[in-house]
């Protein structure tokens, strides 16, 4: 199959209507104190506004679920506040922009959440690793706290109410971030989920928690707002490849073909210097699910060119090539060399390697192009 379709052509879609199919991948900036966006935060998305879509970074639902240090959350009124001056200098500029809400379980410290809360899991298994923590730099992930079947309720619910304040802040939609070995694939996957109660066991109920959380996100703020983040074969923090994953991952994808949700992100990550996600894959999401797919990991204009033609993908996400390239998408169209950008501060720093990457093509020039 070879489709017309190019990174800078418009997408119109049944409650999504973007300028082009350039997609800005949610990445860990790690700039917000007390999980506050802050006047900064504002400035980077709006600078990179001419994305077709933002994707902005994963977003904390509740104190105990923050992960790394400086996540920003979306629980409280102040955090709510932040992002509104995120969404408006984002929109004034003639953005869309989700939010991706995570719940980190047992990766992070109780250093990192907010009052010292413990880290909190399907069940009681540790991940190896070490993380870094404002006092005491960086310290061994340590052995989170079962959630009770009340309290995986709870987190449930801690999802959509953040998916509600996500909306009231103005974001466009939500992503539920349901990959990288977070909280909702720690219950997927049989190492980190040894329960016995209707959220362990089979696929189907090591399943549940997330179908749970994205029909309430449904339920709450509509289907056309709600995308989802996978990353299957992925293994990342500290979660092997295991027997069940394809067939867990159909499953889901199945499941979420009968919810009608907006999207599913695939996001792809190197395995031994090769493609967790190959296209063989991609082939059959996209047969099973028939809204919009967007993927991500590792490309360049050009094979990102080569997958929309190819009809497997609906949109293409791009991760630190917008970090140092705040005009991304009209460095695309004039094909102008990418700049670099300083690794040293892609998860910390203030703002420096943040905001001061200088943009060739301003906001005037884009809304000048034929």
């Amino acid at each position: 199959m070879n489709i017309k379709r190019t990174l800078l052509e418009p997408l119109s879609f049944p409650g999504l209507t973007l300028n082009n199919r350039v997609v800005m991948a949610p990445m860990s900036r790690r700039r917000s104190e007390k999980g506050i966006p802050g006047r900064s935060t504002a400035i980077y998305y709006g600078q990179r506004a001419g994305a077709g879509l933002i994707i902005a970074e994963n977003t904390a639902v509740t104190p105990n679920g923050i992960g790394y240090l400086h996540t920003p959350g979306i629980y409280n009124d102040l955090q709510k506040t932040g992002w509104k001056r995120v969404t408006d200098e984002v929109h004034a500029k003639g953005g869309r922009i989700f939010i991706q809400l995570v719940h980190a379980g047992r990766i992070g410290h109780p250093e990192n959440n907010e009052d010292g809360a413990p880290l909190v899991a399907p069940s009681a298994v540790k991940a190896s690793g070490e993380i870094r923590t404002l006092h005491n730099g960086h310290l061994p992930i340590p052995e989170p706290l079962a959630l009770s079947t009340a309290d995986t309720g709870a987190m449930i619910e801690a999802h959509i109410k953040a998916a509600e304040n996500a909306i009231e802040a103005g974001f466009d939609g939500v992503e539920i971030h349901g990959a990288h070995g977070f909280l909702p694939e720690q219950f997927l996957h049989p190492l980190s989920n040894r329960r016995t109660d209707r959220y362990g066991g089979n696929i189907a109920n090591r399943s549940r928690f997330l179908l749970e959380i994205m029909e309430g996100v449904v339920a709450a703020i509509g289907k056309e707002r709600t995308g989802i983040r996978l990353s299957p074969f992925a293994t990342i923090n500290d979660l092997p490849a295991y027997r069940e994953e394809k067939e867990t991952h159909q499953y889901l994808t199945d499941a979420l073909r009968e919810l009608d949700i907006l999207y599913i992100h695939l996001s792809s990550q190197p395995v031994d210097g090769k493609p967790s996600i190959n296209q063989e894959y991609i082939k059959e999401i996209r047969n099973r699910f028939h809204n919009l797919l967007i993927v991500a990991g590792g490309y360049t204009r050009e094979s990102a060119e080569k997958m929309l033609r190819s009809g497997l993908a609906d949109l293409i996400a791009f991760g630190r090539s917008f970090i140092a390239n705040p005009d991304l998408v009209e460095r695309f169209r004039h094909n102008t060399p990418l700049a670099a950008g300083d690794t040293s501060t892609y998860y910390q720093g203030g703002d420096c390697g943040y905001i001061d990457y200088p943009a060739i093509y301003d906001a005037a020039q884009a809304d000048a192009r034929p």
